[in-house]
């Protein structure tokens, strides 16, 4: 997060605060660009394909921005695949746990690679895809664990995430065309290559069955002090000594440093401690601050304790842990003040809730060569009263 953080605070500091209505979330194109390039040299000096996992980052009024280096988009649900093939195009990838019978008849319009997980998911489907001339690939679990957070650990014990070596028998991949792993959040590329050892030694037997392999997602590549040459030989040994395509799915590191979440104070009072309400969420506007949990970096604010007016940060809803942070500062805290929560692109827009009708944080874009401020989607009444009836 450090990595990402001071990027993010580089972009921060060239915002004109005073041109940003709040709460908002404000992506600045100039440090998303700066990612892209990097992933965009990777892949070509790998030989592999990048896509953007659209359940990190989906803000799609960049995506004129992004189909300019990546080749696609992989998706989590047929609404996703839809946001990909309509606003993105190029490759549009799709993996689930598990489709309905609609889901897929919906599901093979969109995309052009289909993962499933399970062999009964491949078996139930099956019919559906080779209509639809759709590559099928599988997920599997290698049960390599490099996750410190259980809640984001794929390959922990008892999985659901892609099919286990004692479960997958080789007439199970008839038809198959790919395998995929997704085991990584926030690795660095030594993690992967730990990772790939233990995708061959399972499953090796099996690919040069494959058409393509897929390594899936949590790959932090564009983080300061990721190991971008381990990569690079990472994927070329890989694809010398197998002959196969190779496909990654990076979400967080597409908008690693490049957002921020613009928020003001609403009130300020005493009680055990100086606590300040804002107008963001925790629960609403960034639930990986209580799901994760991390703490996220404020422009201007340290540790509590450090500054000399030290603030617990609470947010406008009526949930009693809806508590972002303490906090420390220059000066106390004022009605109006702006504060700026760094590297707030990936995992917060897809993830806002409506809970007790809390407007979800405007969605913008900053051009640092003009410094303009774009205002993309406003929402209001009609979003919350719209997904209840």
């Amino acid at each position: 997060m450090s990595a990402g953080a001071a990027l993010g605070g580089d972009v921060a500091r060239n915002i004109d605060l005073s041109m940003v209505e709040t709460p908002c979330f404000v992506t600045d194109l100039g440090a998303l660009e700066a990612n892209l390039r990097i992933l965009d040299d990777v892949q070509r000096r790998a030989g592999v394909t990048i896509l953007l996992a659209l359940k990190g980052f989906a803000q799609w009024s960049t995506f004129p921005l992004v189909k300019q280096y990546l080749a696609g988009a992989t998706s989590s649900s047929v609404a996703e695949a839809r946001l990909a093939r309509e606003e993105l195009g190029g490759q549009v990838h799709a993996y689930a746990p598990a489709y309905s019978d609609s889901e897929m008849a919906e599901l093979v319009t969109l995309a052009d690679h289909v993962v499933l997980n399970s062999p009964a998911q491949w078996r139930r489907h099956r019919a559906t895809i080779e209509r639809a001339g759709l590559s099928a690939g599988l997920r599997v679990n290698h049960e390599h664990q490099e996750v410190e957070v259980a809640l984001y650990d794929p390959a922990g014990p008892c999985s659901r995430l892609g099919t286990t070596r004692a479960n997958l028998h080789a007439e199970d991949l008839d038809g198959i065309e790919g395998l995929h792993f997704h085991t990584l959040c926030q690795k660095n590329s030594d993690a992967l290559g730990r990772a790939i050892a233990a995708f061959e030694h399972k499953f090796g037997e099996f690919i040069p069955r494959m058409k393509w392999v897929n390594f899936g997602g949590g790959h932090h590549i564009t983080r300061s002090d990721y190991d971008r040459e381990l990569l690079v030989r990472l994927l070329s040994d890989f694809r010398t000594k197998w002959g196969v395509p190779i496909y990654l799915e990076p979400g967080e590191a597409v908008a690693l440093g490049t957002g921020v979440l613009v928020a003001s104070v609403m009130d300020t009072f005493h009680n055990g401690m100086d606590l300040a309400i804002l107008d963001t969420s925790a629960t609403a506007h960034m639930p990986d601050v209580l799901e994760m949990p991390y703490r996220p970096i404020i422009i201007d604010a340290d540790e509590p304790g450090v500054k000399p007016f030290t603030y617990r940060l609470g947010g406008m809803t009526c949930l009693a842990g809806d508590v972002i942070g303490d906090y420390s500062f220059d000066r106390r805290l004022e009605i109006g003040d702006r504060l700026v929560f760094l590297d707030m692109a990936h995992y917060t827009m897809v993830k806002t809730t409506t809970f007790n009708g809390v407007r979800i944080p405007s969605i913008a874009t900053h051009d640092p060569a003009t410094r303009r401020i774009t205002v993309h989607r406003r929402f209001g009444y009609r979003d919350y009263r719209d997904r209840l009836s």
